[in-house]
């Protein structure tokens, strides 16, 4: 699978993890292994994170 282009302000969907459904996230940064940004919809709506790369599934709308 090729990497995603992932850029501050891009709305991506995360993969669902744990007891957590997939959802969306807003990316605040982007480094090597993972990006930082605040979850936009579900039950951690507003909440902080920092999802490694691998659980992006894909990109969502772009800043």
């Amino acid at each position: 699978m090729s990497e995603l282009e992932l850029n501050p302000g891009d709305v991506v969907v995360v993969q669902a993890f744990d007891d957590v459904p997939e959802h969306l996230f807003r990316i605040d940064e982007v480094f090597e292994d993972c990006v930082t940004g605040f979850a936009v919809t579900g039950p951690l709506a507003g909440t902080y994170g920092e999802p490694d790369r691998e659980m992006i599934l894909r990109v969502i709308s772009t800043n």
